[in-house]
């Protein structure tokens, strides 16, 4: 039995469909399914249909379109946003990937063409990632003077590696998907034409399991991987607001939206934009305080 949901124009951005016991949540927000806040609030929605749909025993997550999965988030939305605007919105981010983690049926990506920066955030909150040879992966905030707010530092070093995940925050390069296959990103890659019969394929064969018993096995497994995510969240989440208002974010968002280079200038002002990072002097960082003094309660003068 296949039952097709839709709705309000909002909840059109995400179609909803279930054919037997697999939900498929596709993306279809032209050109590039760019993550704005309305579609932000149709794929919680749905996931919360999913949730709630008894039939229901796998989601795939997928895009309507051909050039993209999800090209990032909103930069016009985000560009003139001050620290307090942009927590609020990194905190709908990062609930929406706790929402697909936390989710107790398996979400499997199906991602062809770009995924980057809440894009990549989004599949990476996914059980797994199911990509074709078209894909390519990334965490580019550094090149628009922020870093991930979604849970990119959390999750994919924990995905990738510590070494491979640096690499990428750092840089902001796109990586192919066989070099996100390689390195552990992504669970399978397979030519274009077969993306979405290879994720129902991946579907279908969860679909056969003990339903409480593989929600019980992915909660395990989510505790097994990081159980301290939600405070390593809060800490992102205020790092990356905290990055709103300075020089960079600033002309690193004017110079993408104007489509021409933004030249990163001298560390003059480093001291002025640096205030209330942990780095500065005075500062308090109880996450990277060591340990012995975090057991004390004593701060080092």
């Amino acid at each position: 039995m296949s039952r097709v949901m839709s709705g309000t124009p909002e909840l059109d951005l995400v179609r909803y469909d279930r054919s037997g016991p697999i939900a498929t949540l596709t993306l279809n927000a032209p050109p590039v399914n760019v993550l704005s806040r309305v579609v932000l609030d149709a794929l919680s929605a749905r996931l919360r249909e999913a949730a709630a749909d008894l039939e229901a025993r796998v989601v795939i997550l997928a895009s309507g379109l051909d050039r993209a999965f999800a090209a990032g988030a909103n930069i016009r939305e985000m560009a003139s946003m001050g620290p307090s605007e942009a927590r609020e919105h990194g905190g709908k981010g990062q609930a929406l990937t706790r929402q697909i983690e936390l989710l107790p049926l398996p979400v499997i990506a199906a991602v062809n063409g770009v995924c980057l920066g809440g894009g990549c955030e989004i599949a990476l909150a996914c059980d797994f990632i199911v990509a074709s040879d078209e894909a390519t992966f990334g965490q580019p905030e550094i090149l628009l003077g922020v870093m991930p707010g979604w849970g990119g530092t959390r999750r994919l070093p924990r995905r990738i590696g510590p070494a491979r995940a640096r690499h990428w925050i750092y840089t902001g390069r796109s990586v192919p998907a066989r070099e996100a296959e390689a390195h552990g990103l992504v669970f399978r890659v397979v030519p274009r034409s077969e993306l979405l019969p290879a994720a129902r394929a991946l579907a279908e064969e969860l679909a056969t399991k003990p339903p409480v018993a593989l929600a019980a096995a992915k909660y395990s497994v989510l505790a097994s991987l990081d159980p301290g995510i939600d405070p390593g969240l809060a800490y992102e989440l205020d790092l990356w607001a905290r990055l709103f208002g300075t020089t960079d974010q600033k002309q690193g968002m004017e110079a993408f939206l104007g489509k021409r280079s933004y030249l990163v200038g001298p560390r003059a002002e480093w001291d002025r934009a640096s205030k209330g990072f942990p780095w500065m002097a005075g500062s308090k960082d109880p996450y990277n305080e060591p340990r012995s003094r975090r057991r004390s309660g004593k701060r080092k003068n």
